[in-house]
């Protein structure tokens, strides 16, 4: 199993880098002994500025061959925590390469999102897509310890 977050746009230093840094590294500590593989941020950008299409083509060509696409959208099922971590499991128990992708500013081009396995949103609000990167890096590790039975997820 490979797991890609692939995101539109560079974190420059700063807070939200930082976060998404500890989470992801974090998900790795507690993700290995479960089988999860760490995670490989790929960051992608559209110098040329030709919007959500250009972005899509790019998101595309960076994601594993094959993988399950999960994209990050307001118009997606919202999870709770625990759904999301028995998900991130089927993916584990299937082998399946799992794309988590994150769009620009102005989101995600309907062609990519319409062939995505599943959208996930964080709620009906509209967030940053640099901040919705630190959201879902935190998710990733509260799956991991979700299924491993650690006490940092309380209901």
């Amino acid at each position: 199993m490979k797991l890609a977050l692939c995101a539109v746009g560079r974190l420059r230093s700063g807070p939200e880098r930082h976060l998404v840094e500890d989470y992801l590294a974090r998900f790795e500590r507690t993700g290995r002994p479960l089988g999860l593989p760490p995670v490989q941020l790929i960051e992608v950008e559209d110098k040329r500025g030709g919007g959500m299409e250009a972005e899509a083509e790019l998101l595309s060509r960076a994601m594993p061959a094959g993988a399950a696409l999960a994209v990050l959208d307001e118009r997606g099922r919202t999870l709770s925590s625990p759904e999301f971590a028995e998900q991130l499991a089927r993916w584990r128990d299937g082998g399946r390469d799992v794309a988590l992708v994150i769009g620009g500013a102005d989101g995600l081009a309907p062609k990519l999102r319409d062939r995505a396995d599943l959208a996930l949103s964080f709620g009906r609000m509209v967030w940053p897509h640099m901040l919705v990167r630190v959201m879902l890096a935190e998710q990733l590790y509260r799956a991991a310890t979700i299924l491993a039975g650690s006490p940092y997820h309380r209901v």
